[in-house]
């Protein structure tokens, strides 16, 4: 979720504040484009991805107003389960949701769509661009103290999400050259399953803030950043033509 800006400050601090937003998803884009070993994406394509995890932002940022709105009507706040379900229902649902569609429309029947790492590329780029608005609302709201906690969790969190999504979603589109529709909406649905799980969880855990929950939160964040670099290792290394 992300909030509304506030006074913006004075330019060199603007500058040094954006920077500080932006640089670890550039490091990540950078980390991710250079695993698309095989055939580099259109550089068009790849800027259209980033701006649609920008309007991605924006729209699930009136899409989890309203939701949020909804869920207070049928779910006391105060209620341990009104964090559970503002987690995985208004935050993981609709960011992974409003990412995953915006992504399909760019980008399923692009020519340039005929690697299966191409899914994970696509997916990465999107997601990154999102994080990367969300994270300048975020540090101009709060300030330079939360940048490195960011860094190091929230913007690789959404990195990770994506990389579940666009693995199924290659193998969606491999699916697709076979005439497999059944394989198509089967990873499909499994691609944003998994995005809106993780999120779900990851949030969750943050939301909760106990101790109990924090160390639930460390094992989880060690646990899928491996398995997600192990899983781009290889996708990587095993790429082939769609």
């Amino acid at each position: 979720m992300f909030y509304i800006l506030p006074i913006l400050p004075v330019l060199p601090i603007l500058i040094v504040y954006i920077l500080a937003a932006i640089l670890p998803a550039i490091f990540l884009l950078r980390f991710i484009y250079r695993h698309d070993t095989v055939e580099k994406e259109p550089p068009g394509l790849l800027a259209l991805l980033l701006l649609m995890g920008v309007v991605s932002a924006v729209c699930s940022g009136f899409l989890e107003s309203l939701a949020e709105s909804l869920l207070k009507l049928l779910v006391s706040p105060s209620s341990p389960i009104y964090v559970v379900l503002t987690a995985f229902l208004v935050v993981a649902m609709i960011e992974e949701g409003t990412k995953f569609w915006l992504m399909k429309c760019c980008t399923w029947r692009h020519p340039a769509f005929n690697y299966r790492f191409d899914g994970i590329v696509y997916a990465v780029f999107v997601s990154l661009g999102f994080a990367a608005f969300e994270n300048i609302q975020y540090i101009l709201h709060y300030g330079l103290s939360v940048a490195l906690p960011r860094a190091l969790l929230a913007v690789p969190g959404h990195m990770a999400f994506a990389v579940y999504m666009g693995v199924f979603y290659g193998r969606a589109k491999r699916s697709e050259s076979q005439d497999d529709g059944a394989g198509v909406r089967r990873n499909l649905c499994l691609g944003y399953v998994w995005a809106v799980f993780l999120h779900g969880f990851y949030d969750t855990c943050a939301m909760i803030g106990s101790i109990r929950a924090t160390v639930v939160f460390v094992i989880f964040i060690v646990v899928v950043f491996f398995q997600v670099y192990r899983l781009l290792r290889r996708e990587s290394a095993a790429d082939a033509p769609i």
